[in-house]
């Protein structure tokens, strides 16, 4: 039984001005959604709420507009997009807040959808200002939040309606909830976390945390080359933060106290620049030539991670094990990525994944459909592997 309440306990809605907070900040060209994914997730939430008679009002944000209109910010061709993949049309607001917006609430009927104007383009959003919260509230009668990717901000429209409207999570927000309690607060065990990745710098806490949650934790990606010169090897030209060394050896000691093991390459795939399909080798770890570059992780290393998924119930994946945008050296996260992928499709491992770029190489892996849950949400998601609380789900975690 989940510690939120969702739409199952919002009771009848048929009537009801249900203000909806979604995460539509999708990427646009020439005025076009060229990546309608976050779209595409809220669909469920949004037709089962004007199914039931609901009249659905969106509130969402798009870009960083600082708290003034900004022209090239607004929702409005959005719009198009959503009515598309939910099949039916969609008024919009020309603001979200004052006589627009009311009038706009005042003339939907059962079941109408409506997107209102971008809520930064209010300073109040971003601030969480009371005011402004109430007068976002007044266009709705229950607050519905579809929007995790946006949880860790403590916003008027994310975290302020929470308090003054009764608040429920989404469909999208309540599968997210159900796969990070499964993850790491309620997991099967033994856990792995994969983490790759650029830089150890942006993922101190990560480690710190992870450490002290999980069975084992793989470290992947040029952090990989920060920990391996820590350990007194040397890197080549590889990328590698070595005023990080101390950082990484303090990470390493806390993982051997709370009796994790740290899987580390063995092996690397080196060359000698950073572009597809450079000449490359694959040489153990403590044999990277002075000119060479660590872009991927080789063989061995892959066996070995592979052989540590099989030995765990549970995954966290955060990151890819090396620069898998470029030929060949998407082949580590390739195939450890597919490995995953074929245990949980046999029901021995329970994976999730999320983050920056782990949504990308999964879907380049071919893989991002079977792993039990991949989260879209970046900053949110992260924030939440380093055991922050996210006010947004904390504010619908009070209403419990």
């Amino acid at each position: 039984m989940t510690a939120f309440r969702t739409l199952d306990d919002a009771g009848a809605l048929k009537g009801k001005r249900v203000l909806l907070r979604v995460d539509v900040n999708v990427p646009m060209e020439a005025g076009r959604v060229t990546d309608a994914t976050r779209i595409e997730r809220v669909v469920p939430t949004i037709r089962e709420i004007a199914d039931a008679g609901g009249r659905v009002v969106l509130l969402a944000h798009f870009g960083r507009p600082k708290g003034k209109p900004v022209a090239s910010e607004s929702l409005k061709p959005v719009v198009s997009a959503i009515a598309e993949h939910l099949g039916r049309p969609v008024a919009f607001a020309e603001d979200c807040v004052g006589p627009a917006a009311a009038e706009a609430v005042a003339a939907l009927n059962d079941g109408d959808v409506l997107l209102l104007e971008n809520t930064r383009f209010h300073a109040g959003e971003e601030k969480n200002d009371p005011a402004f919260t109430r007068d976002l509230a007044a266009n709705g009668d229950l607050f519905v939040n579809e929007a995790f990717s946006a949880a860790h901000r403590a916003h008027a429209s994310t975290e302020g309606l929470a308090h003054v409207l009764p608040a429920y999570a989404g469909r999208l927000m309540q599968a997210e909830l159900d796969a990070l309690t499964k993850g790491l607060e309620a997991p099967a065990r033994p856990v792995i976390a994969l983490v790759g990745g650029a830089k150890v710098s942006s993922k101190i806490d990560l480690l710190q945390n992870l450490v002290a949650k999980v069975d084992m934790l793989v470290i992947g990606g040029g952090m990989a080359n920060t920990f391996l010169h820590a350990q007194g090897l040397g890197v080549g030209k590889s990328l590698c933060e070595k005023d990080l060394a101390e950082t990484a050896q303090r990470i390493v000691a806390a993982a051997k106290a709370a009796n994790c093991r740290i899987i580390l390459p063995v092996d690397a795939v080196v060359a000698s620049e950073f572009k597809a399909n450079a000449a490359h080798e694959t040489v153990a770890v403590d044999a990277v030539p002075e000119g060479g570059m660590i872009l991927d992780a080789g063989p061995a290393t892959v066996a070995e991670i592979n052989a540590a998924i099989d030995a765990a119930a549970t995954l966290v994946w955060n990151g890819p094990l090396g620069a898998f945008e470029l030929t060949p050296f998407d082949a580590a996260t390739v195939a450890a990525a597919k490995h995953a992928a074929e245990q949980t499709a046999s029901g021995k491992l329970v994976s999730v994944a999320g983050g920056g770029d782990t949504v990308a190489a999964l879907n380049h892996a071919g893989v991002g459909e079977t792993f039990s849950y991949v989260s879209t949400a970046g900053g949110a998601f992260l924030e939440w592997l380093e055991g922050k609380e996210l006010p947004g789900v904390e504010a619908l975690r009070a209403k419990a």
